[in-house]
């Protein structure tokens, strides 16, 4: 039983770190970075955030190395 609270416990933390990573992308607008495809047409727009995609990656990735590390 004990394994079960970690392993929810340890979610929680990595909810809450993507949560704040996510508010503060969005309150200081790195969501649309250059290299961000955009195709706008009269009645269709596609956006496809690659390099926004690419950067969130590469933070996951070290905060969940550092979390993670046995």
């Amino acid at each position: 039983m004990m394994r079960f609270s970690k392993i929810f416990f340890e979610l929680g933390i990595l909810f809450l770190v993507i949560a704040g990573i996510l508010f503060l992308v969005e309150r200081f607008g790195f969501i649309k970075l250059p290299g961000d495809i955009v195709i706008q047409r009269k009645n269709f727009t596609f956006y496809f955030p690659i390099v926004t995609s690419i950067v969130i990656s590469i933070i996951l990735t070290v905060l969940l190395n550092l979390f993670f590390r046995r």
